[in-house]
């Protein structure tokens, strides 16, 4: 009988185990697992995926990506397997850590976003082998669905998107040319023109925040901030470089309308000196970017203690979304999700907005699964950052 007894467990185990191994049932947390391999594949219009594998047929997903940098950042991943292969990836803010501080010089657009894209993987395996979602593993869910906008620059596309279900958008301030040191009134009168024009066409229950993407200088920036305070903008992106915290904050102190930044802000250390000196009311860590769920919960903490509000930046991957959503459900001071893409023609069951908001997932880890197929006609790329100079004298200007 005992015989009989250990054969029956021996069985079950081994079922057990081939279930994990199809990802089909969670991974006891006194059972091994390791990483096998760190996969990286380059995805149109211009992401870089990746898979993490383990030797329980659990594969991690993330985006270690910065903009225009996709072979660099393939390239700092292969750098980094070697300390990952072979280690429980369980382990996720002991393996941030390692990853972050063992470089000597640390932070940096690349090794942060690098960093970023092997969390979010991470904390999908965690999630799948506990069977639970990561906002479960975060304190479980602040809300049942999460606020996302679009994006749109003309009234009729955002009489459309309305109609799609969006609540919510971001824009640019329209120009005719490169903004100028300083600017004429035509130019600042076209700009607030057009955004009125959006507002018309959204109505007073839209919100429209306005990216002025740093490449706005100082005192235009003011003389906009002016002429756009009467159509109430959700909020400000970027009125300047994001490294001007000083300058942020006098243009904050100046305006009733919310200041917003943090898209090219890396880790805690990067956004405590935007809430220290009160250069921004809305925070956009950007889960890609900014150190990935470990990092970007810190950082949610962080704006919650100065009354802060958390609008994660993001216009990259379905992968970035899931992690965002994430985030967004497990934090109390979320405000709106950035998205360009919901996931259609890369993952198996895409985001679907209704009536501006995207559900919560129930899956586990990020909640979404490649679809391999839809895939298949999209890899590989070679997306640069766009070039911008000035028409009149050829000067180099922001973008």
């Amino acid at each position: 009988m005992t015989a009989s007894a250990g054969l029956a467990a021996a069985m079950e185990w081994d079922q057990d185990a081939e279930a994990a191994a199809a990802g089909d049932a969670p991974i006891s947390p006194k059972d091994k697992i390791k990483v096998t391999k760190l996969e990286t594949v380059f995805v149109k219009p211009r992401w870089l995926f990746l898979k993490i594998h383990t030797d329980a047929g659990i594969v991690g997903l993330g985006e270690p990506i910065l903009e225009g940098r996709a072979r660099t950042c393939a390239t700092a991943v292969e750098e980094v397997a070697p300390y990952l292969v072979g280690k429980d990836p369980r382990r996720v803010a002991h393996h941030w850590q390692a990853i972050y501080r063992h470089a000597f010089y640390r932070g940096g657009p690349i090794l942060t976003s690098v960093l970023s894209g092997i969390d979010q993987a991470l904390w999908d395996i965690k999630g799948k082998a506990l069977g639970v979602p990561i906002y479960e593993l975060l304190g479980g869910p602040t809300r049942d669905r999460v606020r996302v906008y679009a994006h749109s620059r003309s009234p009729d596309d955002m009489k459309q998107k309305v109609k799609q279900g969006f609540r919510a958008f971001k824009t640019g301030p329209a120009t005719r040319r490169p903004a100028r040191i300083v600017e004429t009134p035509a130019a600042i009168g076209y700009a607030a023109e057009r955004f009125a024009a959006l507002r018309e066409a959204a109505g007073p229950d839209v919100d429209i925040g306005i990216d002025f993407h740093g490449a706005v200088p100082p005192a235009t920036a003011k003389l906009l901030i002016k002429a756009l305070e009467p159509y109430q903008p959700m909020f400000i992106e970027e009125p300047v470089q994001c490294q001007n915290v000083d300058v942020m904050a006098e243009i904050a102190r100046g305006t009733h309308l919310p200041i917003a930044t943090g898209e090219r802000i890396f880790t805690k250390w990067g956004f405590r000196e935007i809430l220290e000196k009160k250069a921004a009311v809305i925070l956009q860590p950007d889960l890609c970017h900014a150190g990935g769920i470990t990092e970007v919960r810190l950082i949610a903490g962080m704006a919650e203690a100065y009354y802060a509000a958390i609008a994660p930046h993001n216009p990259l991957g379905p992968i970035s979304l899931a992690a965002g959503i994430q985030i967004a459900a497990s934090i109390p001071n979320f405000l709106c999700q950035e998205q360009v893409s919901l996931g259609d023609g890369y993952v198996k069951k895409p985001f679907k907005v209704e009536n501006g908001y995207i559900p919560l997932p129930d899956g586990p880890g990020l909640g979404v699964e490649l679809d391999e197929n839809a895939l298949a006609d999209k890899i590989d790329h070679d997306w640069r950052n766009r070039e911008s100079y000035d028409a009149d004298d050829g000067s180099v200007v922001d973008w």
